[in-house]
């Protein structure tokens, strides 16, 4: 029975993922702190569903604490680990950013330095499309450059990214960054947009609409986005003969460390996601207009032919039905 290592289990991505392990047949170690960054009794919920399969071990810590990822990489020696765990927001890195210093930096530190000491078949980590910054040419492609992050979160989980390629070129280590772009389904972070809106149309109240609607967002339905980190495990990166890079690859002249986005393709105006709910809920939204959120950018649009060829996947659930799923999720588990 192969054993995969997850932080950030009990969290939106980790649960998921989990999940789809365990129904693979794979024991799942899955790390998680539990923060009240939102709801805990949500994390519960999700780690109660874990819990339910024999092959799931849950370890409450935080990453960034010395010693705990590297022991953990002792005594379990993990075929695959997907590190999730991160402290996570655009906005709140704005008030807090040392919590994004220390989960999303110490806490990748820790774990590269564990993976050096007992390094799995293949290490997979999250990245974020913020790390695209100011980019205005779209669709995003993982060759673009990526210099001019908007907030402090994008910069930590940019950051991240070229910690992990330098242990990539230095000891050999297989790694894939994900670039992940607006996750959303049931089960979700109470921080996100769909599960604010959704809050506040069902009990009444009015949404703040941010850039007076004129956003754009590539939204990504989250059964979709786990089948592709669960097929891009298969897909170890390697070192690539002579340095060269074939076209449209993202892999490393140097190291066996590559980049994919995981996206829709398909970026979604704001007043037509608002729509979509309006639809699901069969209410009306009230909009109270507002600028544009500092560190926030107007669009996002995910290049996808990379994890195509990898994979022969591509994600393709509408938003409009990823969100019927999601508000009958909702009024379920709240009993809206």
């Amino acid at each position: 029975m192969p054993t995969a290592l997850v932080t950030g289990a009990a969290g939106f991505i980790g649960a998921a993922i989990s999940r789809l392990l365990l129904d693979e047949g794979w024991r799942v170690v899955g790390v998680d702190c539990l923060s009240d960054y939102y709801d805990v009794a949500l994390k519960q919920r999700r780690e109660a569903m874990l819990l339910q399969s024999e092959n799931y071990r849950s370890v409450h810590g935080m990453v960034e604490d010395s010693g705990l990822l590297a022991g953990l990489f002792a005594e379990e020696t993990p075929d695959v680990v997907i590190h999730l765990a991160a402290q996570a927001g655009v906005r709140y890195s704005i008030e807090n950013p040392r919590a994004y210093l220390e989960s999303n930096i110490v806490g990748t530190f820790e774990l590269l330095e564990a993976a050096r000491a007992h390094p799995p078949r293949h290490l997979l980590m999250a990245s974020t499309s913020s790390a695209y910054g100011a980019n205005e040419a779209m669709p995003y492609r993982e060759a673009d450059k990526a210099d001019h992050q908007m907030s402090f979160y994008a910069a930590t989980k940019k950051s991240t990214e070229s910690m992990a390629h330098s242990y990539a070129h230095l000891f050999g280590l297989p790694v894939t960054m994900f670039r992940f772009f607006t996750v959303y389904g049931p089960w979700g972070r109470p921080d996100m947009a769909l599960f604010k809106f959704t809050k506040a149309i069902l009990e009444g109240l009015p949404i703040d609409v941010y850039n007076h609607g004129n956003m754009r967002r590539d939204f990504t339905y989250i059964d979709d986005l786990v089948r592709a980190i669960r097929l891009l495990m298969d897909a170890v990166p390697t070192t690539p003969e002579n340095g060269i890079v074939p076209e449209g690859d993202s892999i490393s002249p140097v190291a066996p460390f590559r980049v994919v986005n995981i996206g829709n393709a398909n970026p979604v105006q704001l007043t037509d996601f608002i729509e979509a709910i309006e639809d699901a809920t069969g209410l009306s939204a009230t909009q109270n207009l507002m600028d544009m959120q500092a560190g926030d950018v107007p669009a996002t649009w995910a290049d996808t032919t990379l994890l195509t060829s990898l994979t022969g996947y591509a994600p393709q659930t509408p938003v409009a039905e990823g969100v019927r799923r999601f508000v009958a999720w909702y009024r379920d588990y709240y009993r809206a």
